[in-house]
């Protein structure tokens, strides 16, 4: 410690003189790490022990969570989203393809033709609001419900 610290510490009220320049050593050291514990305007020792408990619980707690399936991870989300997505548009995009000769055979009539549409849309979208078809649509089972 420099005499400049020193001095500080004695403006600060941290450190008392003896004398003009001395200082009694042991109590000197005792109100200098005193005054360190209390963590000069940070936290004390006692905090700083009672952050890092707290954040270790709760990284067990998240843990636990995890292994519950109750908590997932970003990546996780990240890939049933993308699955969904997929999901979603393959059962569109294979609309065109079920409606085509079933439309072809309406000549032109537009309320049958929308009729028609409307009811595959609907009947797609009502089969993907269910969250295992949404997240786990194969090609066999795709076929068997007739979209």
């Amino acid at each position: 410690m420099t005499p400049n610290r020193v001095r500080q510490l004695r403006d600060e009220g941290v450190l008392a003189e003896k004398a003009p320049e001395l200082y009694e050593l042991k109590a000197s050291v005792v109100r200098y790490i005193d005054y360190l514990r209390k963590g000069r305007g940070n936290a004390s020792l006692n905090e700083e022990r009672a952050m890092l408990t707290r954040a270790k619980r709760e990284a067990v707690d998240m843990e636990n969570e995890e292994r519950r399936r109750n908590l997932h991870s970003a990546e996780e989300v990240e890939n049933g989203i993308k699955t969904m997505c997929l999901n979603i548009r393959s059962r569109l995009l294979s609309l065109p393809a079920k409606l085509a000769p079933r439309l072809s055979e309406m000549d032109g009539d537009r309320a049958g033709i929308f009729d028609e549409l409307k009811r595959a849309v609907d009947e797609a979208l009502e089969k993907l609001s269910d969250y295992n078809i949404a997240m786990a649509l194969t090609d066999e089972e795709e076929d068997e419900s007739g979209f």
